[in-house]
């Protein structure tokens, strides 16, 4: 009998998001049998693969009540890929506060919890007093419900009290940090890791331009991103090697290595590397940007069955 694997993706990706289609051929390869069924469809018996690796499930944060429940389902009836705790861990921006805590140098950041019913001025006082800043709900992916905003200007301010009243009234914790302009120049470092060990590195090109606008996302899973290939320097190979050597300990009863992690690095003013997300879920990994890649990945989901 044949080893079945299944690559779990959302319904607007039935057949995987295109730059995973090298996996299912190198998977297939190595004389595993490979299908991308939909995480959220009801009719998946997910006891019936060997393995269950997390890949196009792209909606996961419209439905994260539902996810939680999916990884804790799966990883019962099979071994999901990565485990379930790592999920559930990293569905909620929140985590970067065990990250900072721990000594891992994150963007600097304000949180507001929706239990605290702030009024609009008490959320103006938590705004920078200059620069741009960014305004984001803890639970997001793809630049959803993210806008940025000029401190020394009013009327970008009183939008920014809006975006986040409105977050707040919905009931999602809410990030505010201010944007660091380096990003403009320099980009955005993903560093991508698999079974523990650097891959590869891309450039991403910066996406916030402005405000948030209500419905214009509606139906688009993510923004497009401009990526390239690029060396990292020796500060963000020793942040990321940091972030990755400190998973175990911020997260219960995880094995390490991870077959996959994700770092993604934007500059502080200093220019040193602080972290803006650890991707632990569902994390592209710009196959088509790095030569011999998805061998890699390929050999770490092959070394966990």
């Amino acid at each position: 009998m044949s080893t079945r694997i299944a690559l779990a993706t959302c319904a607007a990706l039935p057949d995987l998001d295109p730059d995973d289609a090298p996996l299912v051929a190198a998977l297939r390869d190595r004389g595993l049998e490979v299908e991308s069924p939909v995480w959220n469809a009801g009719d998946v018996d997910w006891s019936s693969y060997d393995a269950v690796v997390v890949r196009s499930t792209w909606d996961y944060t419209e439905h994260a009540r539902d996810f939680r429940w999916w990884t804790q389902r799966v990883g019962q009836a099979t071994r999901l890929i990565n485990p379930a705790q790592v999920l559930t861990w990293n569905i909620d921006k929140i985590y970067q506060r065990a990250m900072e805590a721990a000594g891992l140098p994150i963007v600097p950041t304000i949180w507001m919890d929706p239990a605290r019913n702030f009024n609009a001025r008490a959320i103006h006082t938590r705004f920078p007093a200059f620069g741009d800043f960014v305004i984001k709900p803890t639970i997001s992916a793809g630049s959803r419900d993210t806008g940025r905003y000029d401190a020394s200007q009013t009327p970008s301010r009183a939008l920014a009290i809006q975006h986040v009243k409105r977050l707040l009234d919905q009931g999602r914790h809410v990030m505010v940090q201010r944007y660091l302009r380096e990003v403009d120049t320099v980009g955005e470092t993903a560093l991508v890791y698999f079974d523990g060990e650097l891959s590869h590195a891309v450039r991403k090109a910066p996406l916030l331009e402005g405000p948030y606008r209500e419905g214009t996302m509606d139906g688009v899973l993510y923004k497009e991103e401009v990526m390239t290939a690029r060396e990292p320097s020796a500060a963000e190979l020793a942040v990321g090697q940091r972030v990755v050597d400190a998973i175990g300990s911020l997260i219960t009863g995880v094995e390490q290595p991870l077959a996959y992690t994700r770092v993604d690095l934007i500059p502080d003013d200093e220019g040193n590397p602080v972290v803006l997300e650890l991707e632990l879920i569902e994390p592209s990994f710009f196959f088509a940007q790095a030569p011999g890649a998805v061998d890699r990945f390929a050999d770490a989901i092959l070394k966990r069955l």
